[in-house]
């Protein structure tokens, strides 16, 4: 542990944020920090820094680390995937810590990746480093390491990579180690992940600018198209109200309004939103969310009505429902209930595909022991929210490999938000139950798990 969390804190010093307008050369230490870490295990037969060209575009995708060692005497193959790029700092001040510098504060591990994904990064790292110092040369076990360089700016380039590493990635099981648990102390297999539909939305009305106490009460502004425009995408409870956006109809287990005040920050008197299940409106139904407006800001108000303006609309997809689906429906409910006759766009399309595991195999059963063991807890199966829409292309190139998504978040992690951070001790029992996972697959195979 102390090595891993030296580690990590090294890797959360480096800002890898792979979205447009920041430095890609921070992207590119952070791989090659990354490779450094694996090349010190002597355990791969080899460890590269590669990346894909993205089809639609032709731009070079940011910069990946891909390990491999083959396996022997009839052992399976593993492959253990993260992302070592995070999202933006977002606004500074609303930072206790400074979110490049990890900073140790109640058992938990404050900054930028601390838990998303660099976080998952070390976990496989320290499994390996576990199970070499128990096995040293002998395990049998392939093992192959997938750490993604641009994640958090939507993966573009990720099928391209796997169809150009298809070889070197191939694996029996597939770990994704980019997910949550149940709570610090209780363990999680992901078994169902919602879709995503994001896109840029833009709305106009005039021309040009003009004065609104000469114009306003007769002519439409931006914003005023826009306001009665998105009103119209939730009913009164706030539950999403576009025809065409699916639900899944399927149990979930208790989880009370009280630990949704708790776990999400929602104060006493606000009143959480839809209908059903708590767990149910997060994990099975779609939601959409304004997660960005381009218009004056408070200090540069003045009194025009505004020609156009834009949004960013993120739409969470519920499983069974295809990404590119949850947005044409969308799309065609935006532009029937357009407000006086206002122009839309819509632009920087992305969708990705929900995910419903199959934990019938093998190695799910290796997996809830080896957490069980590893956290001294019962594992529990969960769905998420959140969105990890490569999954789908892991599936379609590797049709035949077990996944199975894992996590080091707790419910507090705060991921994306400011404030992010790694309860220690989750991250403790997250890499035991690993090398105990690596051990059991090397020591059994995919044989029937007990």
């Amino acid at each position: 542990m102390p090595a891993a969390l030296a580690d990590l804190g090294r890797l959360v010093r480096i800002p890898s944020v792979a979205f447009a307008g920041f430095d890609r050369a921070e992207v590119e230490r952070s791989a090659a920090a990354v490779k450094s870490l694996l090349d010190d295990l002597a355990f791969f037969d080899r460890v590269e820094v590669r990346t894909a060209t993205i089809p639609e575009t032709g731009v070079e995708g940011m910069p990946a680390v891909l390990a491999s060692r083959a396996a022997r005497n009839g052992r399976p193959t593993i492959l253990l995937y993260a992302h070592h790029d995070v999202q933006p700092v977002g606004d500074e001040d609303l930072w206790d810590t400074a979110p490049f510098e990890p900073t140790v504060q109640g058992g938990r591990l404050y900054g930028r990746g601390a838990a998303d994904d660099k976080a998952g990064v070390m976990a496989h790292v320290g499994a390996l480093r576990a199970l070499v110092a128990a096995l040293g040369d002998d395990i049998d076990l392939g093992v192959n390491v997938f750490i993604e360089g641009e994640e958090e700016a939507g993966s573009a380039s990720f099928a391209a990579f796997l169809h150009e590493n298809a070889d070197a990635l191939r694996a029996d099981v597939i770990v994704v180690a980019d997910s949550g648990n149940w709570d610090a102390a209780t363990p999680a297999l992901t078994v169902s992940l919602r879709g995503n539909a994001r896109f840029t939305l833009g709305v106009r009305t005039l021309a040009h600018a003009s004065h609104s106490g000469m114009f306003g009460g007769a002519v439409p502004d931006a914003m005023l198209a826009t306001v009665k425009l998105l009103g119209t995408l939730w009913d009164d409870d706030g539950a999403v109200a576009v025809a065409g956006l699916a639900e899944r109809d399927a149990a979930t287990p208790e989880y009370t309004e009280e630990t949704l005040r708790d776990e999400a920050g929602l104060p006493e008197g606000v009143r959480p939103i839809g209908r059903g299940t708590i767990l149910s409106r997060i994990w099975n139904k779609p939601s959409i969310t304004v997660t960005g407006i381009d218009f004056p800001t408070v200090r540069n108000a003045s009194n025009t009505l505004t020609p156009e303006l834009s949004a960013v609309l993120s739409v969470r997809v519920a499983p069974g429902q295809s990404g590119r689906d949850a947005y044409d429906a969308i799309a065609a409910h935006l532009r029937a209930h357009a407000p006086f006759g206002a122009e839309l766009t819509f632009s920087d399309v992305e969708v990705g595909d929900p995910f419903l595991a199959d934990t019938s195999g093998t190695a799910a059963a290796h997996a809830r022991a080896a957490l069980a063991e590893g956290y001294g807890t019962t594992p529990v199966d969960i769905g998420i929210g959140g969105s990890i829409p490569f999954i789908a292309d892991l599936v379609g190139q590797f049709p035949a490999a077990q996944i199975l998504v894992t996590g080091v978040e707790d419910p507090h992690a705060r991921a994306h938000s400011p404030g992010e951070s790694l309860h220690l001790d989750t991250f403790r029992h997250a890499l035991v139950s690993e090398a105990l996972l690596l051990e059991r697959l090397d020591r059994e195979g995919l044989g029937t798990a007990d």
